[in-house]
């Protein structure tokens, strides 16, 4: 393990919703890499577990090497090659086989989130919360482009609805951040089975208990005290 990828400890779970046949969502926890991801299937389309364990099991596959601007560059490649894979493998332009990323890239005291679809990264820093990723979704269009507050917004027929993911369209847009990281961060990465169900408070609580896993438990023991119905997947990301 690398000295920069020492300094980084976390941990990462995924459990099938309550009311779920299968679970479609799939995680990557990498830090002797620098490398963390959360993947969730498009849920009501054909195989979105498939399409979420192709997404994970590809960025697991990267060789790890390069600076931090190179190694954010060949996490784009190897998801435009999956997009371009799950199109192949779909029968038909109504065919969906699809998943969101969100994937976090450390080097020394960079950090980078790569993402498309509404799966999240969080940062708990100084005990407050920051959600860094942006959601691609239609109700996040609806209140940037139609100035609607959260709850218009999510009474919309059509509001979870996704404007972006790997293997939704020819092309595969993705939104990069990158910023500087400080002693004492952490990362929380997650599916929307997590913060559909726990507020910022909530969450904020969970991850500022001691190490990655005590955080990664109290995620999941809230969540779980609820409906759960949908599958939920988090990592977490401590320095």
């Amino acid at each position: 393990m690398s000295q920069a990828a020492a300094r980084w400890r976390s941990a990462g779970h995924t459990r099938r919703g309550k009311d779920r046949s299968r679970n479609e969502d799939a995680l990557l926890d990498c830090p002797e890499r620098g490398c963390w991801a959360v993947a969730d299937g498009m849920g009501g389309h054909r195989a979105g577990d498939v399409a979420s364990q192709s997404v994970v099991s590809s960025l697991a596959s990267m060789a790890g090497h390069g600076d931090l601007d190179q190694r954010v560059g060949a996490v784009r490649r190897c998801l435009q090659e999956v997009n371009r894979q799950l199109l192949n493998t779909a029968q038909g332009p109504q065919d969906i086989i699809g998943s969101t990323v969100v994937a976090l890239l450390l080097e020394g005291d960079r950090a980078a989130c790569v993402w498309a679809g509404d799966s999240r990264c969080y940062l708990w820093r100084g005990q407050s919360l920051y959600q860094l990723s942006r959601d691609h979704s239609r109700m996040r269009q609806l209140m940037e482009e139609h100035r609607m507050n959260a709850q218009q917004a999510g009474a919309q027929p059509d509001a979870r609805a996704l404007t972006r993911a790997v293997g939704a369209h020819e092309r595969l847009h993705l939104e990069v951040l990158e910023l500087g990281t400080c002693p004492g961060d952490v990362f929380l990465l997650c599916s929307d089975g997590v913060y559909q169900t726990l507020d910022h408070g909530e969450l904020g609580r969970a991850l500022s208990l001691d190490t990655p896993q005590h955080m990664l438990d109290r995620v999941f023991e809230s969540v779980l005290r609820g409906a759960a119905r949908d599958d939920l997947t988090a990592v977490v990301i401590q320095r």
